[in-house]
Order: C-alpha cells, then sequence, then structure tokens
C-alpha cells in the first residue's frame, strides 16, 4: 500500500507539477507580446501505480515535459511566403526610386494594372515635358529665325532638357549602385544569420542529448530561419538531434552546428553583382527573398529604362545635329553640332552657341537670315518615327519607356497586395495556434494555484495523521 510516507512524497509531487505548472504560465504571461515566442504546455503523466490486494493504488503525478504548441508545416509555409514577400517588399521600393529619378508621378494604380501614355508623361513637369519644350521652341524660331531672343529661350530649354537628361541617368546610375550596396549588405547579413543557426543547433542538439528540450532556442531559431527568408529563399531540412539544414539555391550552407558554406557576392556577365556560393563557387538560383529582389528590379526594369533614356538622348543628338549641321547661321557660318556628347549621361548644348546665339544654324540657305528650313526639319523631328526607337517619335518612345516602368510597378503593386492578404493569414493561423492567450493563461494560473492549494492540504492532512499516530505512542 501507498502509506503515509507514499501519500507525503503523492503531495509533494502533486506541489511540484502545480508550481511547474504556474512557472510555465508565467512564462508564457511574460512573453505575450513576443512574435518569435510560441506558448508552452506543461504535459502531466500519471505516476507508477502500486498493486494491492485491492487493485493498483495510484501514487499521483509526473511532470513528463515542457512542449511548445508549434505547426512545423505552418512554419515551412510561413518561411515560404516570406522570401517572396522579400523579393517583392525590395522590387517595389526600388520601382519606386526609379519613378522619383524620373521626377514625376505614374499612374499605377489603373483598373488594368497597366499605366497609359498619358498617364506615363504626367501632369509634373519632367523629362518628357523638357523634350516637347524643345520642339515647340524650334517651331518658335522656325516662326521668326533671325530673333536673338527666340534663339537665347531655344538654347535655354535645350540646355535644360540635356541638363535632365543628366540627371535621369545619373540618379538611375546612383539606383542602381544603391541597389548593388543593398544586394552586398544583404549577403553580409545573410552569413551572420547562417552563423547564429548553426551556434543555435549546437546548443539544441547538446540539450536534446542531455535529455532536455530546448524550447525558447528553439524559437530563437526560428525566428532566424524566417529573418534569413526575408533575405534569400531557403530549404529546410532535419539534421541530428533536432538540428536543421539549411540549403540556399541546392548549396548547402547549414549542416548540423557547422557553417558548410557561405554567401559571396561577384561580379556578372555585365559587371553587376551576382551571388554564389563562397567556398564551393556554386552560381546560385535565388528564388525569393530581398536579395532576389533587387537583382530583378536592378537588372530588369530598372536597366532597361536607363537603356530606353540613353538611347532616346542618343538618338535625339543625332537627329537633331544631321540637322543644324547642314544649317546657316546669321554670320553665315555652317557645320556646327547642337549638342555635344553620345548619350543621356553627357549630353550637353553646344558651348560656342551658348556664348554666341547668332551661331545658332536656323536657315537653309547661306546669307539669308529670314529663311527657316533647318529650324522648321529640326520641329518636325517632334513628328518623325525613328528607325532605332522602335518606329515611334521621341515622345513616344519616352511615354513608352515609363508606361513599362509603371506597368512593372503596377504588377508588383498588385502582387503585394496579395502577397499581403496570404501572409497575413498565415501570420493570423500561427498566431491562433503558438500566440500567446492571456484570458487563457489567467485561467491556467488559476487552475494550478487551486491545484496547489489543494495539494499543500494533502501534504498538512497526511502531517496531522502522522502527528496523530506518534501521539498514540506516548
Amino acid at each position: 500500500m501507498l502509506g503515509l510516507y507514499g501519500m507525503l512524497n503523492l503531495g509533494a509531487r502533486s506541489l511540484q507539477a502545480a508550481r511547474t505548472g504556474t512557472e510555465v504560465t508565467g512564462h508564457n504571461i511574460a512573453n505575450a507580446n513576443n512574435p518569435a515566442y510560441s506558448r508552452q504546455r506543461l504535459s502531466l503523466a500519471t505516476s507508477t501505480a502500486l498493486p494491492t490486494a485491492v487493485g493498483q493504488e495510484g501514487t499521483g503525478v509526473d511532470v513528463a515535459a515542457i512542449s511548445q504548441v508549434r505547426d512545423v508545416l505552418l512554419d515551412g509555409q510561413i518561411q515560404v511566403e516570406t522570401s517572396v514577400s522579400g523579393s517583392l517588399t525590395a522590387q517595389q521600393s526600388a520601382l519606386q526610386q526609379a519613378e522619383a529619378a524620373l521626377g514625376q508621378s505614374l499612374d499605377t494604380t489603373t483598373a488594368s494594372g497597366s499605366t497609359s501614355a498619358s498617364d506615363a508623361t504626367g501632369s509634373q513637369h519632367g523629362l518628357g515635358d523638357s523634350l516637347n519644350g524643345l520642339f515647340t521652341e524650334f517651331q518658335n524660331l522656325a516662326n521668326d529665325p533671325a530673333s536673338v531672343t527666340e534663339r537665347n529661350i531655344l538654347l535655354m530649354k535645350a540646355t535644360d532638357l540635356a541638363s535632365r537628361f543628366n540627371q535621369t541617368d545619373s540618379r538611375l546610375t546612383a539606383l542602381r549602385d544603391s541597389l548593388n550596396n543593398k544586394v552586398s549588405s544583404d549577403v553580409g547579413k545573410a552569413n551572420q544569420l547562417l552563423s547564429d543557426i548553426a551556434k543555435l543547433n549546437h546548443q539544441i542538439s547538446a540539450a536534446t542529448l542531455s535529455g532536455s528540450t530546448a524550447n525558447d532556442l528553439m524559437d530563437t531559431r526560428q525566428s532566424k530561419i524566417e529573418e534569413l527568408s526575408g533575405l534569400v529563399k531557403v530549404d529546410v531540412s532535419a539534421g541530428q538531434s533536432n538540428a536543421l539544414d539549411i540549403s540556399v539555391g541546392g548549396a548547402n550552407l547549414v549542416s548540423d552546428d557547422q557553417v558548410a558554406d557561405t554567401l559571396e557576392t561577384y561580379p556578372g556577365a555585365d559587371g553587376q553583382p551576382q551571388v554564389r556560393a563562397k567556398t564551393s563557387g556554386t552560381l546560385l538560383t535565388l528564388d525569393g527573398g530581398s536579395i532576389q529582389g533587387a537583382i530583378e528590379a536592378r537588372d530588369g526594369a530598372i536597366k532597361n529604362l536607363q537603356n530606353s533614356i540613353s538611347a532616346l538622348a542618343s538618338n535625339l543628338i543625332t537627329e537633331v545635329n544631321d540637322i543644324h549641321s547642314t544649317g546657316y547661321s546669321l554670320t553665315g557660318s555652317s557645320g556646327a553640332s547642337f549638342f555635344t556628347g553620345t548619350s543621356a549621361a553627357d549630353m550637353a548644348v553646344n558651348t560656342d552657341l551658348m556664348g554666341n546665339p547668332s551661331l545658332l544654324q536656323a536657315s537653309g540657305m547661306s546669307g539669308a537670315t529670314g529663311d527657316n528650313q533647318t529650324a522648321l526639319a529640326m520641329a518636325q523631328l517632334a513628328a518623325k518615327p525613328i528607325n532605332a526607337l522602335n518606329g515611334q517619335t521621341f515622345s513616344g518612345g519616352y511615354s513608352n519607356a515609363v508606361t513599362l516602368l509603371g506597368q512593372a510597378a503596377a504588377s508588383v503593386n498588385s502582387q503585394m497586395s496579395d502577397q499581403k492578404v496570404v501572409q497575413n493569414m498565415l501570420t493570423q493561423q500561427r498566431s491562433s495556434l503558438s500566440g500567446v492567450s492571456l484570458d487563457e493563461e489567467m485561467s491556467n494560473m488559476i487552475s494550478y494555484q487551486k491545484a496547489f492549494q489543494a495539494s499543500a492540504k494533502i501534504v498538512s492532512t497526511v502531517d496531522e495523521m502522522l502527528s496523530t499516530i506518534i501521539n498514540m505512542k506516548q
């Protein structure tokens, strides 16, 4: 039989179970606002019963385990969606900065999800308006070819346009450089997280081998994995003794408690940084995360926009100079270029013209100061289809370049909107499963408190019974 001393042990185990339950509940309450924490539950098991003549007699309760309430499948889904969100967020930010580089707003919220040509040029004064303004001033000069005032206005408009081309190209170059810096910075963060995960694997494995469950360490590791997923899409597999192995793009980076490889940037075919595994040299195909998003925006929509703007400036310089060089100035000179430079980066107005507007070649005949053939031909470039621009006019080429940027931004914005819904849904599902409910924990606290009081009553009752027996011998 259990006996009085057995009853004391039963009461002691019951007190321990109630105390441990209170401690676990208090730990849950303390981490109620910790997003990386998954609530813990105390598992109790009936103590081994003792055989008696009338049947087995119970010996109370034992603390079996303190376990996490966590869904591994749900964690895996959140890791995947975190990678998607990281990529889209990086692209969205980059495209918004590209929009700012143009110096005007784009309407990327049309019902069709695209940007129309009228939306692309915008209502603000940007490069498109300066381009149209140049051809307008060519026409004004054609209307009064001998006017020095019109020549000065034209040169001012041309200078403004060249400056806008320079600024736009410079901003887009700076944007791509900043994305390169972001890629390098994110690679450094990813490597630090890989190291942190390997160290946590070691601590968790050590705890597992000693017979413990490192719940809080596993919470921290999961948080690190999800942070890493925001930078680069990861594949997670089970290792030994509760360790987790991490792979990126097919390259194994963390194996148990060791960092098997790290990430590094290297110059790609176009000189822009790409990512590979440092030790093995494996070229990685990134399918998600902010690193992939930054690279995709840099080498996709932003690069295409910069190339289109540069091609626009290059062709404008060529077409205007071809016509202007055949004309004649008020002084009878000819052969001068209107623009200098070869692209958006170095486009400028001929300094000789800026110093002496009379040298601007608007006439088609020498000595005919009232002739406007050259000025008119330059004005008519506004409606001329340019073969190098796929048969579009200069305004059409610019509008098309900005429209493509707007479409890319609209697509990313639409995907981001849908992604937020998915991300929030999964986060809410995990919160309902693993999150701490203060109402539930307070209920548990009261339950364990009552159990502790009742267990204490068992001990005090047995103590009284033992005192009675002792006193009977006196």
